[in-house]
């Protein structure tokens, strides 16, 4: 059963001894998320976040994201155009450990609803910039991964031969893949710090009288050395303000980007593909199995009326039509049930969630660098541990008769 509100801000007072919590609200789905969080309001009016984590790999994922933030000197964090979480507080937990958090303000912006042009897009842009130019040795002195050219390409090639193993993989696919993967050209680059995990629903967006800009990134657990192109791959489900975004991102970069990091990022973007199949076959899961084959059948559609862009010069001309058909012919598609909506998103401060009503009166009032005013969906008033066992008692008794959500 998900921790309340209320009882993480007692697990948060403990945390931050000195700090007194006058409201507490919900953060995030607690049916889907790996982490159970809230929001919460302290006597000063400043915001924070709690997380506890639910499960071993989101405990693994937060203990990587404290390596990063601890490691963020005020210099590296000086070099960024925008705001990244501190560590507050932390505290044990059944367990685990509760991690405390600054609360950071702005809004999402789903890949497809990105405008084209030199507003947000080319902001969103500027800030991949800006985290691709941050000195590499900072990331291997925490101890965090490096690597080179040649790794990403063996991690691109292990994927591949992985989800081709299952069978499930259609020859087009793989043939595309294989062939990307054996073009010499495309892996010649420089690496460069990546954010590792970055998405659309990474950026929160502020408006300024100049217009929205980035004024916060999230989800920093995977940040490493590496291909650059791997930050920009959602790009490929961010339609037209894909082209904004990566010439906002050419222009702010203080080094031109190798000339074959588009077609990389777009196999990472297919690849992820590969990694969900191989998720679904890892942990017995056939619907997200069935899913991710729907998902790759797609792809061959694409492949066959998209063959004039290439993942690299060698996956272009050769592929034919008649060519595509025939490999698919010999790999038929096994059954599958039918597909739901999976999301491949963890609880990773997505902003949907993240923000409270006091952030729907804050954007209302056009300010949001300004506590709410109003706080009538809190908890208000001073939180009184002592009431904290017979709190949680009745609640369970009230959800006792619900479906354990």
């Amino acid at each position: 059963m998900a921790r309340s509100p209320l009882t993480l801000a007692a697990v948060a007072a403990s945390a931050l001894p000195d700090t007194s919590f006058v409201g507490s609200g919900p953060l995030g789905h607690g049916e889907s998320g790996e982490f159970d969080s809230a929001l919460l309001l302290g006597d000063d009016q400043s915001q924070y976040v709690v997380r506890v984590p639910t499960t071993q790999q989101a405990e693994t994922d937060q203990s990587r994201e404290l390596l990063v933030l601890q490691s963020m000197s005020d210099g590296i964090r000086s070099r960024l155009p925008f705001d990244v979480h501190r560590v507050i507080g932390q505290a044990p937990v059944d367990g685990s450990r509760a991690v405390v958090y600054d609360y950071l303000y702005g809004y999402q912006v789903e890949a497809a609803a990105i405008p084209a042009g030199d507003g947000v897009a080319a902001s969103i842009g500027g800030a991949l910039a800006a985290i691709h130019g941050l000195p590499s040795s900072f990331v291997s002195e925490a101890g965090l991964p490096v690597q080179s050219a040649s790794d990403c390409r063996e991690e691109a090639r292990n994927v591949i031969e992985r989800a081709a193993a299952t069978g499930m993989l259609p020859a087009a696919v793989k043939n595309r893949w294989l062939e990307a993967a054996a073009d010499e050209a495309l892996w010649r680059f420089l690496p460069t710090v990546i954010n590792g995990s970055v998405a659309a629903d990474s950026f929160l967006i502020t408006d300024h009288e100049a217009g929205p800009i980035v004024t916060g990134v999230l989800g920093w657990g995977s940040l490493k050395v590496s291909d650059p192109a791997h930050d920009l791959h959602w790009l490929s489900a961010a339609g037209e303000a894909a082209e904004s975004v990566f010439a906002g991102y050419v222009a702010a970069s203080h080094r031109s980007p190798d000339a074959l990091i588009r077609q990389r990022s777009l196999l990472y973007a297919e690849l992820e593909l590969a990694r969900w199949l191989l998720h679904g076959r890892d942990t017995h899961d056939e619907a997200i199995v069935a899913d991710a084959v729907s998902m790759l059948d797609g792809l061959v559609d694409s492949v066959l009326g998209n063959l004039m862009s290439p993942l690299s010069p060698a996956t272009g001309p050769i592929m034919t039509v008649s060519d595509v058909q025939d490999m698919l012919d010999k790999n038929p598609t096994p059954p599958r049930a039918p597909s739901s909506a999976i999301s491949m998103d963890t609880d990773s401060f997505d902003r949907s969630e993240f923000l409270s009503e006091w952030d729907k009166e804050a954007n209302d009032e056009t300010d949001v660098d300004e506590a709410p005013a109003s706080q009538d969906d809190l908890a208000t008033g001073p939180i009184d541990l002592s009431q904290l066992g017979s709190t949680e008692d009745s609640q369970r008794e009230r959800s006792s008769s619900a479906d354990d959500k």
